[in-house]
């Protein structure tokens, strides 16, 4: 355990021996979408001693089971990209859970990773920590400026609490924790429940089987709900692969997926920065083989108070693009995409959420690392990993 008490702020942070392809590293949510993408970046570089439990192995809300784990495994490094995550309505609805839940992991695996002597964590929060109308493109140092926006405003502050927590263990006890920040990611193992995913691929399985319907084609609308059957929420309304065609419609329906529409939340106005999620693993691990807690002090700038105190703060890093596009833009790509012939339409009684969301990723640059994806390229890429699931899961 590392119980030194450091005081001194102005003390430089040491640059620390990095991790060698034979150091053990945990990967909290491994199966996740990006934590997926992390553990497959690692191994391709030869990170070979790699970590992972399921929920049912590893239950991160229980501080028993993790202190056990931590006490028979011994990682030299964890990277926690476990959460308790989902899109608007799930924000909305859930929002107990989203505190809560974040903050229990958060706590038991950053704790035990302090106890446990951890040479280095990467913490991976979310750019919803920014004010609801916040700067754009959205500095670093813009966090707790003005109020959150409300939707997400329980899963902001636990995702506060995480960095803060990496930030403080880092002042005080001089441990080697980065925070980085990731905009909205898409890629494969990506969510595609209609009620609880991300707009991203909420979009694209809602534009597909509209153009399925529209095609009369109910052998792959059967295919597509066989594998990810869909459920009104508080009913009994359930289908799957054998429900009747009139069944099928009006669950559909309910999430506005018809032969001849498909009907979005909101206005299309709001802009949205798209990040692949492979690349988010590769910015991530970039961070946690090349960037210590002292390269992130070195590339920010701290004021010095009334009190002649250094303000060491903000020190997580944005992972972005840097580049944005309409909510409705993106959905007009996916109906190219897909070739789907029918309206696009809006239903503007629902929620926007916050209508900017541009991160600026000057400090990521300037530690090294540059995304390469585009969003054509990246939709055509997510569409053909969904369509490929579906005809694995089928044959199979």
């Amino acid at each position: 355990m590392n119980n030194n008490n450091m005081t001194e702020h102005s003390t430089p942070f040491p640059h620390r021996e990095g991790l060698g392809v034979r150091s053990k590293i945990y990967i909290a949510g491994h199966n996740g979408l990006v934590g997926s993408a992390i553990w497959n970046n690692l191994k391709a570089r030869g990170y070979e001693n790699l970590v992972g439990k399921s929920h049912k192995e590893l239950d991160l809300l229980d501080p028993v089971a993790v202190k056990a784990f931590f006490d028979e495994e011994q990682p030299d490094a964890v990277v926690l990209a476990a959460a308790h995550v989902g899109g608007i309505m799930a924000n909305l609805q859930y929002r107990a859970d989203f505190i809560y839940r974040n903050l229990q992991i958060q706590q038991n695996v950053i704790g035990e990773a302090w106890k446990h002597g951890v040479k280095k964590l990467l913490f991976l929060g979310s750019t919803c920590i920014y004010p609801g109308e916040a700067p754009q493109p959205m500095p670093e140092d813009c966090l707790l400026t003005s109020p959150l926006e409300y939707t997400n405003e329980p899963y902001a502050i636990a995702k506060i609490a995480g960095l803060k927590m990496c930030e403080s263990f880092n002042l005080q006890y001089g441990t080697n924790y980065i925070a980085v920040m990731p905009t909205n990611l898409y890629g494969p193992n990506d969510n595609f429940h209609l009620e609880n995913s991300h707009v991203l691929p909420a979009m694209i399985r809602k534009i597909y089987l509209a153009k399925c319907l529209n095609e009369g084609d109910w052998e792959a609308v059967r295919k597509d709900i066989g594998l990810r059957p869909v459920t009104i929420k508080n009913t009994d309304k359930r289908v799957d692969a054998d429900s009747t065609e009139e069944d099928i419609l009006f669950v559909l329906a309910h999430y506005g997926i018809t032969p001849e529409a498909v009907t979005l939340w909101g206005t299309g106005a709001p802009m949205r920065e798209f990040l692949w999620s492979e690349e988010m693993a590769d910015a991530s691990v970039h961070c946690l083989l090349n960037v210590d807690f002292q390269d992130v002090v070195e590339n920010s700038d701290f004021v010095v108070n009334h009190d002649g105190i250094k303000e060491i703060r903000n020190c997580h890093i944005n992972v972005g693009t840097g580049k944005q596009l309409s909510i409705k833009e993106c959905a007009e790509k996916i109906v190219a995409e897909i070739g789907f012939k029918g309206e696009l339409r809006w239903d503007s009684t629902k929620p926007d959420g916050t209508m900017l969301k541009l991160c600026n990723v000057d400090k990521l640059h300037r530690l090294g690392w540059h995304h390469t994806i585009e969003i054509d390229e990246g939709i055509h890429r997510l569409y053909e990993w969904y369509l490929q699931g579906i005809c694995i899961n089928h044959q199979g």
